[in-house]
């Protein structure tokens, strides 16, 4: 390293320097699992401003999680104070930043307010108001998928997505209703700046002038949508950085496209590629497992990892009669491990295919006094208390939230049934839902105008206290002292649950839950506190909570007794992604559970690397466990050994007990022809069988007929993965 070389830049390797001090073309830096790639851009972006001499304010870094924009944010400035101007977001945080400045340009007011998957099937089930649970469920996800896409109602590709002429109807019918609400879902934070940046050309320059560095974290998990948005912020003077690992990209089913990143060098004229291959986290050992299975992969660039930790131990595979003697004996060997005091509980965890697997193991850990806590559970922001006081202040901001007004309005019951919702919103006639509710509340009969006249109160109360905090006597509608306000907008929010009835009716519901309840609410208070008690602070906090929603209560749903050797984590193989742990234990490594049952060649390469991605979790020790008998959709069957651990030598592995018989020998092939008769099983519909397969310009378009009767048509190209194939050997 050269004398003049900033001080800064001494912690890094030269991959990391290489990638650092880049400057010219674009370049893609392949990022190796654990080769410390967050020092790399926040010491890039300090780099840029202070020997580049960049704007802040022009560099524009993204990456995927609120946790991981913090992170970075907060390293970046610890080497530059001047890195606090960087904008520094989430793809949807940027997409509502641009929506907030530009929206008009598509007819949105700037303040929108953002729906989430929960509200886009309340919204939905009031058009397909006849529609199962299941079905409203399936066309929100692919109505978000053709916004991952960036596809419109009218695109002749939606058949991609879902073939039926319905899809589109009822697609063009949710955009309309989304539209008259004034709101926009998450799909739209990425595809509304798409098609405004494509048809105004002012705009586009305007951005284009503002940004001259952009910078994309975890590139490997962008969708289609986000890769446009890219290409249209990216002018002939943008320095483009993006960052990533093609043996990560996890996500294909919320839409992420590894093509993103395998294409980038074509799609971006002249890019260099640096690759960090230097691994700080795992042993040579458990690096040398989990690459030679993500090396079977054809979609790749290729990297070699080196462990800087030294060789370690072989990783173990012990074979197990079924999934109770594997939650038995993963107990026993973190059990006896802490007994030796070798480990803490804290230093395990338990990766699994499915949220469902977990039982077995939480059954086991509670009966032996094991303390453990679950990543994965239902959220903090997604309880019931928080999305009902969520609603009230939706409403508050924007008063022609449907989604909002119709959870609200009646709740707790005020005399405002069904019906007399369902007219509100439909004879609106022109103004909001609250001038609505104002004008009609005259000519109702007496409870629901009484109903009415107390909702209507709520929201004037809020907007008045919004309008002149420091004038208003909050305490005077406070009902009780089980719940205190802080500063700022926690006033407001405070103010509306409790003169709204909610939190009264929540502590009321359930004797042992209600007190939590109660404190979910207070959190919201407490959380409301760091804004200003105003209009633009409420869409500030309610935009921040929505974007924020990977958030979980304490990011962990706990059990067992608490100590200082921590708990021991249970979690699904998609949430590990950024974690690390000293041992890791990954469990139903059978075929038909990991990977699932008949993939196509693309779901077989994204399992792959998500096995990769568990693998190198593990910091000192892995354990892999393949039983014979496991208990899947209600029947007990016999399974054969993954297909990945087929692929790997056993001259890396410790291996304990026999394997169970496989099926045949040419099963890990996957061969993924759909035969008339097939059972199947689909999360949404359950149990069915192959009736009918066609062909089509897309491929073999197959029919399938489900216990309850009802029928399903799906490419099998595109849309196989969600479906399983079901082999039964008693």
């Amino acid at each position: 390293m050269q004398d003049d070389t900033p001080s800064y830049l001494a912690p890094l390797n030269s991959q990391q320097q290489s990638a650092v001090l880049h400057t010219g073309p674009p370049l893609l830096i392949l990022a190796g699992a654990g080769s410390g790639k967050t020092r790399v851009i926040t010491t890039k972006i300090a780099w840029l401003i202070r020997e580049k001499g960049i704007n802040p304010h022009s560099i524009l870094a993204v990456t995927f999680t609120n946790k991981a924009a913090k992170e970075m944010a907060e390293r970046a400035r610890q080497i530059d104070e001047s890195a606090s101007s960087v904008m520094l977001r989430t793809f949807h945080s940027f997409g509502a930043w641009f929506l907030r400045r530009y929206g008009k340009a598509a007819g949105l007011d700037s303040s929108f307010l953002i729906y989430d998957d929960s509200d886009m099937k309340s919204l939905l089930s009031t058009i397909m108001k006849e529609a199962k649970k299941s079905d409203v469920k399936l066309m929100a996800h692919n109505i978000s998928r053709a916004k991952d896409y960036c596809l419109s109602p009218g695109d002749s590709s939606l058949r991609v997505i879902d073939g039926s002429h319905k899809f589109s109807e009822v697609y063009l019918l949710y955009e309309e209703r989304l539209k008259q609400t004034g709101n926009v879902d998450f799909g739209d934070l990425i595809k509304l700046p798409v098609e405004i940046l494509r048809k105004e050309p002012d705009i586009l320059s305007r951005i284009r002038d503002r940004f001259s560095v952009i910078m994309v974290d975890e590139y490997q998990d962008a969708n289609v949508a986000q890769f446009e948005l890219l290409k249209l912020l990216a002018g002939e003077n943008t320095y483009v950085c993006v960052v990533g690992d093609d043996d990560q990209s996890i996500y294909r089913f919320r839409g992420a496209e590894v093509k993103n990143i395998l294409d980038f060098p074509e799609k971006f004229s002249g890019t260099e590629i640096i690759r960090l291959e230097d691994n700080y986290r795992s042993t040579e050992s458990i690096l040398k497992a989990a690459s030679s299975v993500v090396a079977h992969n054809k979609g790749r660039l290729g990297k070699t990892l080196n462990a800087k930790r030294g060789e370690g131990i072989l990783p173990v595979l012990t074979y197990l009669p079924n999934q109770d003697e594997e939650a038995v004996y993963c107990a026993s060997l973190i059990e006896n491990s802490v007994r030796a005091k070798k480990s803490k509980f804290s230093d395990w965890a338990i990766l699994y295919r499915t949220n469902a697997q977990s039982r077995g193991f939480e059954t086991k850990f509670i009966e032996r006094g094991i303390p453990y806590k679950i990543v994965g559970t239902v959220r903090f922001y997604e309880r019931e208390e928080i999305k009902d006081a969520l609603a009230l202040l939706s409403f508050l901001a924007n008063p022609n939230d449907e989604v909002a007004f119709r959870r609200i309005v009646n709740k707790p019951t005020r005399g405002l049934g069904a019906l007399t919702v369902d007219q509100l919103i439909e004879h609106r006639d022109g103004a909001n839902l609250f001038e609505t509710i104002k004008k009609r509340a005259v000519t109702m009969k007496t409870k629901a105008k009484i109903g009415a006249e107390t909702f209507i109160k709520i929201i004037e109360d809020a907007k008045t206290l919004l309008e002149n905090p420091l004038t208003v006597n909050v305490k005077a509608g406070i009902k009780s002292d089980s719940m205190k306000a802080g500063k700022g907008l926690s006033l407001c929010v405070m103010q509306m649950v409790e003169n709204s009835g909610l939190a009264e009716y929540h502590f009321a519901l359930d004797d042992v839950m209600g007190m939590q309840r109660q404190s979910n609410m207070q959190e919201l208070v407490n959380a409301a506190s760091d804004y200003p008690c105003t209009f633009a602070g409420l869409l500030d906090f309610l935009e921040v909570l929505q974007l924020d929603k990977t958030i979980e209560d304490d990011d962990l749903q706990s059990s067992g007794p608490q100590n200082s050797g921590g708990r021991v984590t249970l979690i699904t193989f998609h949430n590990t992604k950024g974690l690390e742990f000293k041992n890791v234990i990954m469990t139903g490594l059978e075929q038909g559970v990991f990977p699932r049952e008949e993939k196509n060649k693309d779901d077989i390469e994204e399992e792959r690397r998500l096995f990769y991605v568990g693998a190198t979790r593990a910091m000192d020790e892995l354990y892999l466990c393949c039983c014979h008998l496991r208990r899947m959709f209600g029947r007990t069957m016999q399974t054969g050994k993954s297909l990945f651990l087929k692929e790997i030598d056993e001259k890396c592995l410790q291996i304990f007990g026999s394997p169970p018989r496989d099926f045949s020998e040419d099963s890990c092939e996957r061969n993924s022809e759909w035969k008339r008769g097939q059972y199947i099983f689909h999360d949404n519909y359950g149990y069915g069988s192959v009736f009918d397969i066609q062909d089509t310009d897309d491929g073999p378009l197959v029919k399938v007929i489900f216990e309850s009767g009802k029928k399903l048509n799906f490419l099998s190209e595109h849309q196989s993965h969600s479906f399983v194939k079901i082999n039964y050997d008693y």
